[in-house]
Formats: C-alpha cells, structure tokens, sequence
C-alpha cells in the first residue's frame, strides 16, 4: 500500500432473524480480500471498485456470534456472511455494539423481516446450505451460479404478440 493513500470503508448492509444475520460488503471487483472473522466483530480490508480504491472496515457486533457455524462466500459483485447469532433470542436492536450511525451501514430491506412477523423459510433452522441457497450462493451446479435447469421451454402468456396501436 503506498503511504498516504485514504482508506474508505465501504458500502455495508445488513439484516437479521432471531438465529442470523445477514452482512452483505458492496464491493465490485474485490480480489483476495483479507477477512477476519470473530466470534464479537469482522474485520474487512480490500483494493475494488471502478476506481480500485483501497477500503477497510472492522464491525464490533452487538453480540457474540459463532463463527464456526457461519458462512462467507466472495463473489464478483460483493462479499455476502451468513452469521450464526450465539444467542437465539430477542432482536439485537442494532448491528454494531456502539449506537452510532454510519454513512456506510444501511439496513438490506430485501432481507429483512420484522421480529414480531410470522416465521418465514429463509433464517429458522439450522441447515446453513439451505439457507445460502435460498440466498443465491451454494446452490444450483455448485460453483455458485443458480441453476435454471427447471425453467422448461413452455410458452407463457406473456409471450403473446402486442396488438398494433392505431
């Protein structure tokens, strides 16, 4: 790294179910990234982007997580962890153990549900591979692309012509 340079952290999102939490870093083109993972925090330190700028950011969780149990898979658009929470038990009310808020930490609407929502498929359990599967990594021809093997050739609906406009 060559002296001077600024370090940025980079874009975080996040969300959650009683039993995990889901960490995605937003980093395009980030190879060989340094990933330290521990049982109270992440550390991340990578060169990605357009602009291949050099990002860094360490992440105290709220609680423990376990680490062993936990997954990560690096992919070309971004870094995704499923972390398995220590404690079953309420929501942690934030991600980080401080209460500060971060230009760089967003909540992953996509993700998240509401503690006091109906269980759903995806975070209730124990089988992790399901769980990365139904997130779009580990699953499909087993090198992390989803497979569409189902998808038959039969027509749709959709597929019908447009009337001409008079």
């Amino acid at each position: 790294m060559v002296s001077g340079e600024t370090i940025h952290p980079p874009p975080v999102m996040w969300a959650q179910r009683a039993n995990v939490v889901f960490l995605t870093i937003c980093l395009e083109d980030c190879k060989d990234p340094q990933i330290k993972l521990e049982n109270d925090k992440v550390y991340f330190h990578g060169v990605g982007g357009t602009e291949k700028k050099v990002y860094e950011v360490t992440i105290e969780f709220f609680k423990e997580i376990d680490t062993e149990k936990s997954v990560q898979v690096v992919r070309d658009r971004n870094i995704e962890f499923l972390l398995l929470k220590k404690e079953l038990g309420p929501y942690w009310p934030h991600l980080q153990k401080d209460k500060k808020k971060y230009h760089w930490l967003k909540v992953d609407f996509n993700k998240w549900k509401d503690e006091d929502d109906s269980e759903d498929e995806l975070g209730q359990g124990d089988d992790l591979e399901e769980m990365m599967r139904q997130m779009g990594g580990l699953g499909g021809a087993g090198d992390g692309k989803p497979s569409f093997d189902d998808m038959g050739g039969e027509s749709d609906s959709d597929d019908e012509g447009l009337p001409d406009l008079e």
